[in-house]
């Protein structure tokens, strides 16, 4: 058996937990901690690949091995690695308190309702957009990844930063600063976790100039009266729903709504876990979206301005939704698709626009499709009778990037 023990950020464990040990695998101030058994061979833990080669010489021989693990092993841990290559089976895991858990304990918040993401040899953009998207977010930080590249890029945003480092040693620090403070300090490199908070909505209750949030309503492609809009210029719950499948917004994504009249898209995007900007350019229009957002408990950012000029102050997005632009929707959506790393959608009425939208889709060397979508509702007439009633067509354009079609988001 290969016995893995979680030490660090909750009660140490004892310093013989390494007894009758061949092999002890830990990083330094973890062998510094307990008491090696004479004649041990220790391994310093830096590149994983060596270490778990030394591992295996001692599993095939049948000899002892220990290896000591930050908190729990099994949470973003060695764990991982370890049961890939020698087996489940072969594990004895004994976790302590997970870095995560030690971080909300210290500042006495549950994090039964937190998101955790990891940027430790990870993507930051996926951790920074899970900030974006989620009131209560940890976020378990590496090296160019760390609580000043969080704060970097969430400057806009309304959130508070834990910074919690070196848990449960002697050096241990929990620091609460704003995202601009968070950026221009030196953290060094014993961070282990950061929190990230929306604490409007983790301390006390939600309070809105559109009053309390209605319960949340089932599914997705919700109907158009659950969204405030003028005189119904809204996307239709048929096209959103195939918008929202080409889109695909998932949690760590961050997707553009362009022309975002009503909002029903960002909303829908961000109910669906994604970190949503919306783009409007008419002063009611933006706070219409600001409302249908706070009415569904959903985390969007409005920006107001017409595009594509305000387009090139925004992070480059996972996903795009384009809904209006008039005469500049070409150059809005050739914009969009440079930018994009996975997918545009396109919704227009005008058939005269198809062939100009197309082209910038195909230029930006994404894959074009789309549909003519006409759908036809039951409406009551009197005598208890249906009739069908035609909405207006929409042309409904994507370009997808090949090589999105294979890539997944990193757990």
């Amino acid at each position: 058996m290969i016995t893995v023990v979680g030490m660090g950020a909750g009660a140490p464990p004892g310093a013989d937990v390494a007894a009758g040990a061949e092999l002890v695998v830990g990083g330094r101030r973890h062998l510094d901690a307990v008491r090696l058994p004479e004649g041990a061979e220790q391994v310093v833990l830096g590149a994983l690949a060596p270490a778990l080669d030394t591992v295996a010489e001692y599993v095939a021989k049948e000899r002892a091995v220990v290896v000591l693990a930050s908190g729990d092993p099994g949470f973003f841990g060695i764990v991982r690695a370890l049961a890939e290559r020698f087996g489940a089976e072969r594990l004895d895991v004994r976790p302590g308190v997970s870095s995560v858990a030690a971080a909300f304990a210290r500042v006495g918040l549950p994090w039964d309702d937190a998101v955790v993401a990891s940027a430790h040899g990870r993507e930051l953009r996926t951790a920074v957009n899970v900030c974006r998207a989620h009131p209560k977010v940890a976020v378990l930080t590496g090296p160019g990844a760390g609580p000043a590249e969080l704060g970097a890029a969430l400057r806009a945003y309304p959130r508070v930063l834990v910074v919690a480092s070196a848990l449960g040693s002697a050096e241990e620090r929990v620091e609460r600063v704003t995202p601009a403070e968070a950026a221009v300090r030196d953290w060094g490199a014993a961070v282990s976790v950061v929190l990230c908070l929306d604490e409007a909505r983790t301390l006390g209750p939600v309070r809105t100039v559109a009053g309390p949030p209605r319960p949340k309503a089932a599914g997705w492609a919700l109907d158009e009266a659950e969204f405030a809009h003028r005189d119904s210029m809204i996307t239709k719950f048929e096209v959103r729903a195939l918008a929202l499948a080409r889109l695909g917004p998932r949690p760590g994504d961050l997707v553009w709504d362009v022309g975002a009249g009503s909002g029903s898209v960002a909303v829908e995007c961000a109910r669906l876990g994604a970190a949503v900007t919306a783009v409007e350019k008419t002063p009611d229009g933006a706070a219409r979206v600001r409302a249908n957002a706070a009415a569904h408990g959903a985390d969007v950012r409005v920006v107001h301005g017409a595009a594509p000029t305000v387009l090139s102050d925004l992070d480059d997005p996972d996903a795009v939704f384009v809904g209006g632009g008039g005469r500049e929707l070409p150059a809005i959506v050739a914009q969009c698709a440079r930018r994009a790393r996975r997918a545009v959608v396109v919704a227009m009425a005008a058939l005269d626009r198809v062939p100009a939208v197309r082209r910038a889709l195909l230029d930006a060397g994404l894959e074009c499709d789309g549909v003519l979508l006409q759908s036809s509702r039951l409406a009551p007439l009197p005598g208890d009778v249906t009739r069908l009633a035609a909405t207006n067509p929409v042309f409904l354009l994507w370009g997808v990037r090949p090589h999105s079609r294979t890539e997944g988001v990193t757990p």
